[in-house]
């Protein structure tokens, strides 16, 4: 049995847009996009995600974009992780913890104190990785008949052993 290939981590480039375009669509839970989200900073990755203060990343196996995340910043002191995305072939290989290990690395380099998220609650996957950093959920809503989970991971303590 072969090993599956590696993958490597990079900034995104503009030439990437097309490609994390069609992976943010084809990872949404249905065909439109959700209430809370109008999907913008993916029309514009680059502008959305400027330096310094948001960084965004793609995972690449064979020259192929299969992973993707942000980070952004909107409040003092705080990083929003978004836009997480694995492609389903390419899934349980490490890429999601890698890009989780690298927003949040930006965020404490950053000197963020807290990093925020949210996500659906049947994205099993992706919860287990966030509870394996050690995120809280602190609420839960409902939109549109599912529910949305918000964690939070606080930077300042240094409690927090790595996944």
């Amino acid at each position: 049995m072969s090993s599956p290939p590696p993958f490597k981590l990079r900034e995104f480039a503009p030439s990437d847009l097309a490609a994390c375009q069609t992976l943010y669509r084809e990872g949404l839970l249905g065909p439109a996009l959700a209430d809370n989200d109008t999907g913008s900073d993916i029309d514009d990755i680059a502008a959305a995600y400027a330096p310094p203060d948001n960084r965004f990343w793609v995972a690449i196996v064979d020259g192929r974009i299969v992973g993707m995340i942000g980070v952004q910043h909107h409040d003092e002191g705080v990083g929003e992780i978004r836009r997480l995305r694995v492609n389903q072939n390419f899934r349980r290989r490490g890429i999601g913890k890698a890009l989780i290990e690298t927003a949040v690395k930006f965020c404490q380099d950053s000197h963020y104190l807290k990093i925020t998220l949210d996500t659906y609650v049947e994205r099993d996957a992706a919860i287990s990785l966030f509870k394996k950093f050690r995120f809280t959920h602190s609420r839960s809503k409902q939109l549109a008949g599912k529910e949305l989970m918000y964690f939070y991971l606080d930077l300042y303590t240094t409690d927090r052993p790595k996944p």
